[in-house]
């Protein structure tokens, strides 16, 4: 079997993807956290676009998370895409949906003018009623069984988690399946374990640390 390795930044969503779908899989694998504000030089001589995540798969370099996820779900047991073509590349597109809402929230948390932080505040919760509309009953997105869309949406939901409990206490208000979701997908070990031990404190520190109005 391959050594994987993955390179990592402590607070970043991409690459907790991939742990997570390391982890369900139960997959040996070892992990480096970088500075991303001053990365190795090593670093950026394996990274194209200077961006985490990267797989280390032996000598082999992947990068980006829809390709390591892929990678991952077709060298290794435990398949988490769908098998229909169709309905897999409908999820795969969501993905991408869910990746889009990642900036969105992120822009949210740093936006230094009320105006600037209202305004991604209402994309947010707009990209999560167009989310809710796509689930169905179930514990998670497929219904009973896990899937790699769960895998891809679950830093999203940790890190809404901890923006409503510490900033925007009604951020679910209007999207209770979202809602129910999340706290199905954050109840599970491998999810609980994809993060660093103080993680939320370090993303509460990014936030506060940029002076946005969402900490003011």
């Amino acid at each position: 079997m391959a050594n994987l390795k993955l390179i990592s930044f402590k607070i970043c969503p991409f690459v907790q993807r991939a742990v997570v779908a390391l982890k369900l899989k139960a997959i040996d694998y070892d992990i480096e956290y970088i500075d991303l504000a001053n990365p190795p030089e090593w670093f950026l001589k394996i990274s194209p676009m200077g961006k985490v995540p990267v797989l280390l798969v032996d000598d082999t370099i992947l990068f980006e998370s829809a390709v390591i996820a892929d990678y991952l779900d077709e060298e290794f047991d435990l398949e988490l895409h769908p098998a229909d073509p169709l309905v897999k590349a409908q999820q795969r597109a969501l993905v991408e949906f869910g990746s889009a809402m990642l900036m969105t929230q992120w822009q949210m948390c740093i936006a230094l003018e009320e105006s600037s932080y209202q305004e991604q505040l209402s994309n947010l919760k707009n990209q999560l009623q167009q989310l809710q509309e796509h689930l169905k009953s179930g514990p998670f997105f497929n219904g009973e069984h896990l899937a790699m869309i769960d895998v891809s949406f679950a830093p999203l939901m940790m890190r809404l988690d901890i923006i409503q409990r510490n900033f925007i206490d009604d951020i679910f208000a209007k999207t209770p399946k979202v809602r129910e979701w999340a706290d199905n997908l954050l109840a599970l070990p491998e999810v609980k374990q994809s993060v660093v031990e103080n993680m939320e404190e370090l993303l509460l520190g990014r936030i506060k640390g940029a002076g946005g109005f969402i900490a003011s």
